[in-house]
């Protein structure tokens, strides 16, 4: 079986090369999208397991992205969790767990984040999805 593959959506290149890195070698298989827009079609192109979106992006930001992917019967199931660091860790520790969206309620961790709490909530997420 192939392992789960993760697709990473963030305009900062080395935050999506540090989370391949780590991803890689916690076992997945990952992709990368610069922007919202290729995010979305990378997204439809390889169908991930997981999606680890940022907010602030250019072209689309990462709310935009996920309103298209919810859209799409092919993507509408795949869980996203939000990066961003317009909500710091103080405030994610203090509030209900997630960003709303029109659509629904969504993950999110904090900028900058422990990679250790990253892998966590990636784990509770496909759990979620896959069993």
């Amino acid at each position: 079986m192939r392992g789960r593959v993760i697709l990473i959506v963030d305009d900062e290149k080395r935050i999506r090369e540090m989370l391949d890195i780590r991803l890689s070698s916690a076992g997945y298989e990952v992709i990368q999208a610069k922007d919202g827009e290729e995010g979305v079609a990378q997204a439809r192109r390889h169908r991930p397991d997981l999606i680890l979106m940022d907010v602030m992006m250019p072209k689309m930001d990462g709310g935009e992205a996920v309103k298209y992917l919810e859209k799409d019967p092919a993507t509408k199931d795949i869980p996203v969790i939000f990066l961003t660091a317009i909500i710091t860790r103080e405030e994610e520790e203090s509030q209900a767990f997630g960003i709303q969206l029109d659509t629904g309620k969504y993950r999110f961790i904090a900028k900058p984040f422990e990679p250790e709490n990253l892998l966590d909530e990636i784990k509770k997420a496909l759990e979620e999805r896959y069993n």
